[in-house]
């Protein structure tokens, strides 16, 4: 049976693969405001990107510890719907943005993560692996178990880190996550999409037959 997971490519760096994750089947597109990441698009390459997305596209904006004013100015050039804060922000701190929508990213590296999320009162909880020096992005997977564990806390998950066309299946159906959100495990580098692996992840997590 075909799934309602919603599916978001994070990291488009290009107005043409925003356009291909749109055509493959993307209900979201991440633009990666943190600077370090080899993902960043500047604030003029973003509007770009977001120029080429449909309305019916959520246009996520991800923010590690950016300043207020920053994140209110990319709302503003890049229309962004959901905000992606994936550094220390505080509850305070993003129930600031209301009534767009948030998620919380957390970096999971143990079950210890479990006792910070219910402080969140945010739209989602984003759980992505923790990998020294990197905030997502990694390719690397976390024990599915603690996202299981995290959903029954009562928040919506959007399951990160790892995610590829031969796991997501599985990952959907295990965790039974709101979203799932997919950077490398659908590029050929860095920033850089694959039209054929945005179709064939958005296809396995929403069970589409080809």
């Amino acid at each position: 049976m075909p799934s309602d997971v919603l599916v978001k490519v994070c990291g488009v760096t290009r107005a043409t693969d925003a356009e291909a994750a749109v055509e493959a089947g993307a209900d979201a597109v991440g633009l990666m405001f943190y600077e370090p990441s080899r993902r960043w698009v500047s604030l003029e390459r973003a509007r770009e990107v977001a120029a080429r997305l449909p309305v019916r596209i959520e246009r996520v904006g991800v923010f590690v510890d950016a300043d207020e004013r920053t994140i209110r100015k990319a709302i503003e050039v890049c229309a962004l719907s959901i905000l992606q804060f994936h550094g220390s922000e505080s509850p305070e701190f993003c129930a600031r943005f209301a009534p767009l929508k948030v998620w919380k990213g957390f970096r999971v590296s143990d079950v210890s993560v479990l006792e910070t999320m219910p402080g969140f009162a945010t739209e989602a909880w984003l759980l992505d692996a923790a990998v020294p020096g990197q905030m997502g992005g990694s390719g690397q997977r976390f024990d599915w178990e603690l996202a299981v564990r995290a959903k029954a806390l009562g928040r919506p998950i959007v399951l990160a880190g790892g995610l590829t066309p031969e796991n997501v299946g599985e990952a959907v159906k295990r965790v039974r996550p709101f979203a799932v959100d997919v950077s490398s495990g659908v590029e050929s580098a860095p920033g850089v999409k694959d039209g054929a692996k945005m179709r064939a992840f958005v296809r396995t997590a929403k069970g589409i037959r080809p």
